[in-house]
């Protein structure tokens, strides 16, 4: 993973949506920590050290969504060119090797969904689709690249790009 994520703005929303979520559960955890203070002894207090791990674990994904969205460039996948492969982008590829056309939907990784096809930038298949110069300069219609999967390199030929 690169120092800084590219991110589309519909990942800025999930992560900032989370952040809330953390946020209301940092209240509720709090409240747990004085309910399981008012069980006496805390050496031998499991309810309090449930609470207490379950603070640790809320505080390091705040602090984790904060950076990320601190560090992130984000785009607007809403307005992306379709002359290169880049997120906010759909690609249809022929897989050399099967003679199989697939369509992927470029995603930022909060939207990722392999199942669905919805890739994220960071995936093998992503970075040989959106960054074929080491640059970040997307695949064209009719390119050949080769991703570094974990099954093997996979060699796909961009057939058409469009607007998601």
């Amino acid at each position: 993973m690169a120092d800084t994520r590219i991110l589309t703005f519909t990942d800025k929303k999930k992560l900032e949506e989370q952040l809330a979520q953390l946020n209301e559960e940092k209240k509720r955890v709090a409240e747990e920590i004085q309910v399981a203070r008012g069980f006496g002894d805390l050496s031998e207090n499991a309810e309090y050290d449930a609470a207490k791990a379950k603070e640790a674990e809320v505080y390091g994904n705040i602090a984790r969504i904060e950076a990320e969205l601190r560090t992130a460039t984000f785009v607007d996948d809403s307005v992306v060119d379709t002359n290169t492969v880049a997120l906010g982008t759909v690609v249809r590829v022929l897989d050399m090797e099967y003679d199989e056309e697939d369509e992927y939907t470029l995603v930022g990784f909060t939207e990722a969904d392999p199942a669905k096809l919805f890739i994220s930038n960071e995936s093998p298949i992503g970075i040989a689709l959106c960054d074929t110069d080491g640059k970040g300069t997307g695949a064209r219609v009719g390119d050949i690249v080769e991703a570094n999967t974990p099954g093997g390199v996979v060699k796909l030929k961009v057939l058409s790009i469009r607007k998601r």
